[in-house]
């Protein structure tokens, strides 16, 4: 099994997502430790950005006719595209940046649709854990339910466009002992955080017995 770890946290060592994908990989090696784990960071090595419209560019020019700029766009699209349908399994740490989904992540998520056949099932059928980490609150009934505009996005890609087998993991109030404004929900934020460790254990054991 060939399993593929994408981060997109700027956050280095201090990340919350990044942490609970670590759980995840320790308990799936754990019981599989020869298995091959291919990683990428999105926040620490980010992808150029201006990678995805030269891509897209390139494909509508005949190819005696495009920039290096294009021909280099375009190979690294079909680099990552085939990178992520290669692995059998996938584990992706994205946390909620301004409320979507952070650059680093769109542009990874861009680059691929760019570089595989349109309509391409990249994980039909494969598991994937999605790891989400919010600052603050966003379920039913708080003052910013509505405003996570990352995770059903995510939802669409992978599954609906590319057929994951998906389990997501939330975490929330990841702010909290940062922001003194959060104080206030201190044991309900360590509540959380200890579900969504729990959950990250499961997960990984759950990618070691497929």
């Amino acid at each position: 099994m060939t399993l593929l770890r994408i981060d997109s946290s700027i956050q280095g060592p201090a990340s919350s997502s990044s942490a609970l994908a670590d759980l995840v990989l320790e308990h799936f090696l754990a019981e599989r430790p020869d298995e091959q784990v291919v990683t990428r960071h999105l926040g620490a090595d980010p992808l150029p950005s201006d990678a995805w419209a030269n891509a897209v560019h390139a494909s509508f020019t005949p190819e005696d006719q495009r920039t290096p700029a294009q021909v280099e766009a375009l190979a690294l699209a079909a680099g990552l595209a085939a990178e992520l349908q290669a692995a059998d399994a996938a584990v992706l740490a994205l946390p909620l940046y301004n409320f979507g989904v952070s650059q680093h992540a769109k542009t990874w998520f861009d680059l691929v649709l760019a570089g595989a056949p349109q309509g391409t099932r990249l994980l039909e059928g494969k598991p994937v854990v999605l790891l989400t980490t919010r600052g603050g609150a966003y379920g039913a009934g708080t003052p910013r339910e509505g405003w996570d505009h990352s995770t059903d996005y995510l939802r669409r890609i992978l599954v609906d466009i590319w057929g994951a087998d998906l389990t997501v993991i939330e975490r929330e109030f990841t702010l909290v002992g940062v922001n003194p404004a959060l104080d206030e929900f201190t044991e309900l934020a360590a509540l959380m955080k200890k579900e969504a460790e729990e959950a990250a254990v499961t997960a990984g054991r759950g990618l070691a017995a497929r």
